[in-house]
């Protein structure tokens, strides 16, 4: 990197360490790295100078992640699992906790040999994509009440080149006729519905609270409103001896379960991420 390249970055350093930045030096990379169209892992090695028009888009980008925009949609997208995903403020930013429900959706699908998938609350479609890239023999359909989201994620099924087999409906799962509008029943469903206390939401950082869809937060005053609602519509869903995988939020476990062995399933696994926290339970039916 040439002098007045390191420069640059150590300025952008310092602005974001005194907005507040967790990660400022590696999200400064990141920045410069996506303006330069290259990998930031490979920006010691860029020996180039910015021109005026890089430094203007740069500067509108940090301006942006002062706001504290997070990182993901100021630059249009995240990496999640294997692969590259668009986000914007209409979708929940995909979480690396996540991964853990996509890793034991994918090693059940190639153990058990399923073919048919639902995603309720598909936003960018991470989980469901991720899943269908993995599993060539699988199809699915990716249901939101966003159009925008519902937009945002057919646009990754081109990029990862599986909009062949899956489709995408908007709808809520607020319909006590959800199974008979979609038509059909599912090998496995996946959902990451929302679980946050009502009371706790304002309380978040301000790049959960101020930039992803309260809608994908908000799981109303206990955490657990969209569970229960899940409850009475997923089990018709299920195929027999199917199997449905949700993420939870942390201390959740028992009383989702609860919820769900009351509507006739039955749990199969609790899975934990890497902090040893509950995150995802594994029901069939």
């Amino acid at each position: 990197m040439n002098s007045d390249l390191e420069t640059f970055v150590y300025d952008l350093v310092w602005k974001l360490r005194r907005a507040g930045i967790e990660s400022p030096r590696l999200e400064a990379r990141m920045l410069v790295a996506h303006v330069l169209g290259i990998d930031y892992r490979h920006l010691s090695e860029y020996e180039d100078e910015l021109d005026d028009i890089q430094k203007f888009e740069l500067e509108n980008l940090v301006a942006e992640r002062l706001t504290r925009k997070p990182l993901d949609k100021v630059l249009g997208y995240k990496g999640f699992y294997k692969y590259r995903f668009e986000v914007s403020p209409a979708v929940l930013s995909p979480r690396p906790d996540t991964e853990i429900l996509v890793e034991a959706a994918i090693d059940y699908i190639q153990n058990n040999g399923a073919v048919s998938i639902l995603d309720l609350g598909t936003g960018s479609g991470c989980i469901l994509l991720s899943i269908l890239a993995e599993c060539p023999e699988v199809s699915g359909i990716g249901f939101d009440k966003s159009g925008e989201a519902l937009e945002i994620a057919a646009r990754n099924a081109y990029d990862l080149g599986v909009s062949g087999r899956v489709k995408f409906l908007q709808g809520t799962w607020y319909n006590d006729k959800l199974g008979a509008d979609l038509g059909q029943t599912f090998d496995v469903i996946v959902s990451n519905p929302p679980y946050i206390k009502s009371a706790e939401v304002d309380r978040l950082d301000p790049e959960v609270r101020d930039f992803d869809p309260r809608i994908a937060l908000d799981g109303g005053i206990d955490g657990l409103h969209d569970y229960r609602q899940l409850s009475l519509v997923v089990p018709p869903l299920l195929a027999s001896g199917g199997a449905l995988f949700l993420e939870i939020g942390e201390g959740q476990a028992a009383d989702v379960i609860k919820i769900f062995e009351s509507a006739g399933l039955k749990l199969l696994q609790i899975v934990k991420d890497l902090s040893g926290t509950d995150r995802c339970i594994i029901l069939k039916k």
